[in-house]
This record gives structure tokens, C-alpha cells and sequence, in this order.
């Protein structure tokens, strides 16, 4: 079975994005391995570092042995949350360039009607340096998810059937 690595761009704790990903972990099971990638103890990017922090040899590490990542995150101020750039900024510099040709896509979710596209749309660009290869469809942008997402559980049940639709196209796009 493939294994997959998920990224929460989100570092709260109770995030919704931490909810839809221990979701999407069971809709995927069948698929695919979905393992996370810790992003939180990343320190801030600079070249000042003479050596790569182990957060993030070890993320690098995860992301080698992959066949993919799946982003889970927000949209902050219409762009990548600042942690997730950080993170991505730290896999940049190491040598084997773990995200090179790696198969990508993005899960959004927000409270408002856009659904997380804008970031979206900017990871994607960051993601041409880094030599990402994302799956263009089906996107996964949640709109409205304070009321499709409580206590921890998807309620709406279009939404994870959508879900469940990604996580065969991800499986797909893979082999």
C-alpha cells in the first residue's frame, strides 16, 4: 500500500483541518497509508542555521519514502498560512529535495464561501519552485465549514462523499 504524508498547515491544536484530516484518514484507508508530518516545532527559515533542525530532517525523511502529500490547511489573510510557508521554505533547502515530482494536492476549509481557493492558488505557485505535482481535480474547498464540521466530525454528508471521491482520484493519481 501507498503511503501518503499529510501536512496540517494549521498549528491549533483543535483545528478544523486537524478534524477533517483524522476523517479523511479513515475515508482513505483503503487507498492509501495517510501518515502526518509535523510541522509545529519548525523554528523560523534562516540561513543562519548551520545545521537542519531534526523537525525537519525528519519530515524530509517521511516525504522521501512517499508516493504523495495531501496539504489539510487554512486560508490566512487569502494566502498560505505563515507556519506551512516556513515548512515548505526548510524542505527547500535540503539536498535530497524530498517534494521533488511529488504528487500533491490540497484540502481547504473555511467558514466563509470561498472555501480556502485563493491560498489554494498560491500554494500551487510555491509548489512550481518546489516541483510539486499536483492533482488538478477534483479541489477540496470546504465553504461553510463551521456548519458542516462539529464536534470533531463531518455532519454534512455531501461533503464526505466528496472526500471519499478525492481520496480514490488521489489513490489514481498515484499509480
Amino acid at each position: 500500500m501507498k503511503k501518503v504524508v499529510a501536512i496540517i498547515g494549521s498549528l491549533r491544536k483543535d483545528s478544523i483541518h486537524r478534524q477533517i484530516f483524522d476523517h479523511y484518514k479513515n475515508l482513505a484507508k483503503e487507498q492509501f497509508e495517510l501518515i502526518e508530518g509535523e510541522i509545529k516545532d519548525f523554528p523560523l527559515y534562516s540561513q543562519d542555521y548551520t545545521e537542519f533542525p531534526s523537525s525537519v530532517n525528519l519530515l524530509g525523511s517521511q516525504l522521501e519514502q512517499a508516493s504523495g502529500v495531501i496539504f489539510f490547511t487554512p486560508e490566512y489573510n487569502y494566502s498560505i498560512p505563515g507556519g506551512l510557508k516556513n515548512a515548505l521554505d526548510w524542505l527547500s533547502r535540503l539536498e535530497n529535495k524530498p517534494l521533488d515530482s511529488l504528487a500533491a494536492s490540497i484540502i481547504g476549509a473555511s467558514p466563509g464561501k470561498v472555501g480556502t481557493a485563493r491560498m489554494q492558488y498560491h500554494l500551487r505557485q510555491v509548489g512550481v519552485f518546489l516541483n510539486l505535482n499536483f492533482m488538478n481535480r477534483p479541489e477540496v474547498m470546504i465553504s461553510e465549514s463551521f456548519e458542516k464540521i462539529k464536534d470533531g466530525k463531518i455532519q454534512d454528508e455531501a461533503t464526505v462523499k466528496f472526500l471519499e471521491k478525492h481520496a480514490q482520484s488521489f489513490q489514481a493519481f498515484l499509480n
